[in-house]
């Protein structure tokens, strides 16, 4: 391995533009002649995203002179042979303007970027350690601009960067160098100490957040989630990087650090009392990040161990590694007083509500769920909730089924927590990757019970999971509302002032009638429905009237008679059912 560090520098050289200047410079290249990639996806967002597409230019020199190079497929070039002792640098103009979390996004206002946006790889070097030269944009008006990244300054090194400063950052080698998002611009800092670990949160974007509140509220919920696996924490420092815009909601978990994009409304504000829908979302999120810090960024499985950058990573094991996360997130919240147990009840219930509405939970297993990801899960169209289950959803419902399993059947002496606590021990800290049947062997040795046949109904099959029946000894009760609510069996959506028709549900009134995915809604027994009256023309109907629709499919007018359903089974409720007995104390406390 060399022993040189791979240097790259970054500027945002066109903020208006959107363009950064990215060079690599290779102190040793491949005497045959060095081949460079860009990844064609980034872990934790199972997509292939084709980050070169966003590359404008890409030339090589070496000692001052133009070097050749040459593209040998979408994301990979190859530099002439040098000579020896020659150091060879490609220089890359990106267009960035990708205002996610899992790209790039450039303007006069911040930078924010992820390594595998910028970042080429060197190949046959992916070991070597990198330093990376973060530079600030030229001109007076980018002198307040600060850097925010999870990445380590560049001890000994001249011009090591101070903290959120720019200058020389390092990375031990290209997998740690793509797992260190940056963000550069005017943000508020906030920070705060989580069982001896520097916390800090970085929020770009306009906003009136409280951040005393925040960061006691955030304080509580890292604390427990280190707790729960037991310290010390696995980084030195943790970033939350918040990208907060007018309406979004997404994260990406990395090893030390979260991006995360939010709705600024989300954000706690002075003066405000309980705990918003919206900020109690906001903190969830935050929670799901952070236990990734465990759970998938250390603990994986071995289908990713090593990544493969260039193509799709397949593994069936994504129920666990989000679908537990998803459980958990919300349980942190919990389990750290930040919600009381009814805000729990109506988390779970609704989590429930919205799988049962998904004709595709009875189609797809988890497991297939996992393997599909990369052409169906992150590919959604308009058959999606037909045909898919996601394995967020119903992978929290599993967790917390195969929790409620193991409590009850060892009388509380196993649970869940358990189990992790184990994957924790002998795969996180030990760098094994999780194989497809250790989950189980793990909870079946702690147990002593037989798993086989809840793995296999649960995980590798499609019946709905019997939450209700799972609950009950734990003094919880599970029901179903009973409306009767008549129903077209569709999801709509708004264009402008027309309802358009995204989701036409499998069995459903109006796939029996005819209507389809695209339709475009005119009138319901004569009268014209807008985006917002559809309800309204609806309610006075009750389930096995038969109306008369018009829709537009594509330009021509279509006529439907539709016998109205029945809007039932879709409003589940938690509730107590009597007083909090042992095992229901153990699981969520008195």
């Amino acid at each position: 391995m060399p022993s040189t560090p791979i240097r790259y520098v970054i500027c945002p050289t066109h903020p208006a533009a959107h363009r950064f200047t990215v060079s690599c410079t290779v102190a040793a290249p491949d005497p045959a002649g060095q081949r460079f990639a860009l990844p064609a996806w980034i872990p934790g967002s199972y997509l292939i995203r084709d980050f070169a597409r966003h590359i404008v230019a890409i030339r090589a020199e070496a000692g001052g002179s133009a070097v050749r190079l040459e593209k040998l497929d979408k994301h990979t070039w190859r530099a002439a042979p040098v000579g020896e002792g020659t150091a060879l640098s490609v220089i890359c103009e990106i267009h960035a303007w990708d205002l996610s979390v899992r790209g790039a996004h450039l303007d006069p206002t911040h930078a924010f970027f992820n390594g595998t946006s910028v970042f080429l790889r060197v190949l046959g070097q992916e070991s070597s350690p990198c330093l990376i030269d973060l530079r600030r944009p030229e001109g007076p008006g980018f002198a307040a601009w600060r850097v925010a990244t999870s990445l380590s300054e560049a001890s000994g090194e001249r011009g090591r960067a101070r903290p959120h400063g720019f200058g020389l950052y390092r990375a031990e080698d290209y997998d740690e160098l793509i797992d260190h998002p940056v963000e550069m611009g005017v943000f508020t800092r906030i920070e705060f100490d989580a069982c001896g670990v520097l916390h800090e949160v970085a929020i770009t974007g306009r906003h009136d957040c409280d951040r005393e509140r925040l960061a006691a509220d955030l304080k509580r919920v890292c604390e427990w989630q280190i707790g729960f696996f037991g310290e010390p924490a696995p980084m030195p420092r943790y970033v939350f990087l918040v990208m907060a815009i007018g309406d979004a909601y997404g994260g990406l978990e990395h090893r030390a650090s979260t991006a995360i994009a939010c709705a600024r409304d989300s954000l706690p504000h002075s003066g405000m009392k309980g705990l918003p829908e919206a900020y109690r979302r906001f903190l969830g999120l935050c929670s799901h990040e952070y236990f990734h810090t465990w759970n998938v960024k250390r603990i994986k499985p071995a289908d990713f161990m090593p990544y493969d950058l260039d193509r799709e990573n397949y593994t069936t094991q994504l129920w666990a590694f989000e679908g537990i996360t998803s459980y958990y997130d919300d349980l942190a919240l919990l389990r750290s007083g930040v919600i009381g147990l009814r805000d729990w009840f109506d988390l779970t219930a609704s989590t429930l509500g919205n799988l049962r509405r998904c004709p595709g939970r009875l189609r797809q297993s988890l497991a297939e769920s996992s393997f599909d990801a990369w052409n169906k899960f992150y590919r959604p169209d308009e058959n999606t909730p037909n045909a898919v289950v996601s394995y967020y959803a119903k992978g929290a419902l599993a967790a917390l089924a195969l929790d409620l399993t193991l409590r009850q059947g060892t009388s509380g002496r196993v649970s869940l927590d358990d189990v992790m606590r184990a994957l924790w021990r002998r795969f996180g800290q030990t760098g094994i990757g999780v194989g497809d049947g250790d989950i189980r062997s793990i909870a079946e040795e702690l147990s002593g019970l037989a798993l086989e046949r809840f793995f296999a109904q649960t995980i590798h099959g499609t019946r709905d999971i019997p939450l209700g029946k799972l609950l009950a000894p734990f003094g919880i009760r599970l029901a179903w509302g009973k409306s009767r609510a008549p129903a077209l069996g569709v999801k709509t959506g708004n264009e402008g002032d027309k309802l358009r028709l995204a989701t036409v549900y499998d069995g459903g009134p109006a796939q029996e009638a005819g209507l389809s995915a695209g339709d475009t809604l005119v009138a319901v027994e004569g009268l014209r429905v807008t985006a917002g009256n559809l309800d309204a023309l609806l309610s006075r109907r009750k389930p096995g009237d038969v109306l008369t629709i018009h829709a537009f499919r594509r330009d021509e007018l279509m006529r439907f008679r539709v016998t109205l359903g029945a809007r039932e089974d879709e409003t589940p409720r938690l509730r107590r059912a009597g007083s909090a007995n042992a095992l229901r104390r153990a699981w969520l406390g008195g």
